[in-house]
């Protein structure tokens, strides 16, 4: 087989010139008597030829799509340029400054944060990174261009999944049906958006042959907890890498530094005061004077609903269909779980509903305080509490509720994956069987009150309930009733009192 002779002292790689290759491929492809060269039957002297080089790419994990060309030429002719995805050789075959990783898949928004830690990752892990973005709802406006900013800032590529439908579906509704609510305002809206992309990471990871994941989250916030209890419960074997928890970077300023020392381009534009979170469920905002908890939130904060002093004067009736303790129609229309959504955070908007101001635990031991706009979360909330009036006898309702504070914990804290979550879960599927029925909702300037409850399975019933004797309801029985249920009452009494 006819080989050409390849100096590998000086190799130009990606556009810089490098003093040659890593001693451990230099000596596989060069050294005498190398298993390569004798496969191919070149001589000692260090011949070699694209077969060879592609060996010791795919060896070393270096796949042959990322060849974007080898070029070996004869000894004292002019240096050739070896481009791998426009990476170096060096990139994939050298540890970073803190190891080696192969290929990392990062949580990737396309703000600053994230920008930054594509090329941080290489940097210190010398590792490809693919970017990926789930789409939840948070806008179009936050998907614009994350491609481009993404290869921009190093990355092999951007993989984009739409996962509204996933998430009200299979999160979303879950928890409404459990009537989870945290500390009791929270509706849980970023605790729940969480483990649906942190699974799809997992997905990802498993597709394009990751062996590490990373996300951007702080080292003092919940959500870190919530992405890394999902890698550990779907794939224990991928390694973690949380960069606000390793490297020197303390805020914004130094990233920008960062950013500019690497060649990352990054929009230079004044950075909203406010720390928000947004998908199809809610919108959340932290940060500035919401700080201080003495502070009343500004008017121009709100994104998500209208003002509600400003809303319509006249009040908006909407009927929810709910079939199991899940919502299926509005107004008679069966949607999608995304649809239904979508459609209720529109008439929510418009009447200022779901605006809540708390002051929370978090999982990592601090309060913070917050203020979260649920529009059309809040409508559905209340629509199937108000079902469930109908179809639940005190005893059931009474353990379901109790259920739901620790339902709401474990989601809130990450634990989506937990056999104790899943567990209460089919327990809530279990009892809201006859949870079926319609809820007419009367919207008015921030407030939403229940105006009809219909169900086929209500327990309600008016010949028993009504003022007027029945033949059901004897009320000379409730003499006997009193008597007993006020027995240990009685009891206690006459001990007091020596009788």
């Amino acid at each position: 087989m006819a080989t050409a002779p390849c100096s590998f002292s000086k190799i130009a790689l990606g556009g810089s010139e490098t003093s040659g290759l890593p001693h451990h491929l230099n000596n596989a492809c060069c050294r005498k008597k190398s298993y390569f060269c004798k496969e191919v039957g070149a001589r000692a002297s260090g011949f070699c030829d694209r077969l060879i080089i592609k060996q010791i790419l795919r060896r070393n994990n270096i796949h042959r799509n990322q060849v974007a060309a080898i070029q070996c030429v004869l000894s004292g002719e002019k240096e050739s340029e070896l481009k791998i995805s426009g990476q170096t050789l060096d990139d994939y075959s050298k540890s970073g400054l803190r190891g080696k990783l192969n290929k990392v898949v990062l949580a990737y928004s396309g703000g600053l944060d994230t920008s930054v830690i594509v090329p941080w990752l290489r940097e210190n892990y010398g590792c490809e990174v693919v970017c990926f973005t789930a789409d939840v709802g948070q806008g179009a406006m936050e998907m614009e261009g994350l491609e481009r900013k993404a290869k921009a800032s190093g990355a092999s590529q951007l993989v984009v999944k739409d996962l509204k439908e996933e998430f009200v579906k299979d999160y979303i509704f879950p928890c409404l049906r459990a009537g989870a609510v945290y500390e009791r305002k929270y509706l849980l809206g970023t605790s729940m958006a969480r483990p649906v992309i942190a699974k799809a990471m997992v997905d990802v990871a498993r597709e394009v042959g990751a062996d590490a994941v990373s996300h951007g989250c702080t080292g003092k916030g919940n959500d870190q907890v919530r992405f890394e209890l999902t890698f550990f419960a779907l794939n224990p074997e991928l390694k973690v890498v949380a960069p606000w928890r390793e490297w020197e970077i303390t805020g914004r300023e130094d990233a920008v530094e960062y950013a500019k020392k690497h060649n990352i381009p990054v929009a230079v534009s004044k950075k909203s005061i406010y720390s928000r979170d947004r998908n199809l469920w809610h919108l959340s905002h932290e940060g500035d004077i919401l700080e201080d908890p003495a502070n009343e939130p500004k008017k121009d904060m709100y994104m998500m609903t209208d003002d509600p002093e400003e809303a319509p004067n006249q009040p908006e009736y909407v009927e929810i269909g709910i079939n199991s303790g899940v919502p299926v129609s509005v107004n008679g229309k069966e949607l999608s779980p995304a649809s239904l959504l979508t459609e209720l955070n529109e008439l929510g908007r418009k009447h200022g509903i779901g605006r809540i101001d708390m002051v929370e635990n978090r999982l990592v031991g601090m309060k913070s305080r917050g203020v979260y706009e649920t529009p059309g979360g809040t409508i559905l909330w209340a629509g199937v509490r108000e079902l469930e009036s109908l179809t639940l006898d005190r005893e059931t309702m009474q353990v379901k509720d109790m259920l739901a504070l620790k339902y709401a914990e474990l989601v809130y804290a990450g634990r989506w994956f937990d056999p104790l979550r899943q567990s209460m879960d089919a327990f809530m599927e279990e009892i809201t069987k006859t949870t079926t029925g319609s809820v007419t909702l009367k919207l008015y300037k921030g407030s939403v009150n229940v105006a009809s409850r219909k169900s086929p399975y209500s327990l309600y019933r008016e010949d028993i309930s009504s003022f007027e004797n029945g033949l059901i309801y004897n009320q000379a029985d409730a003499a006997g009733f009193i008597r007993l249920y006020g027995l240990p009452m009685k009891v206690r009494a006459m001990l007091e009192k020596g009788i």
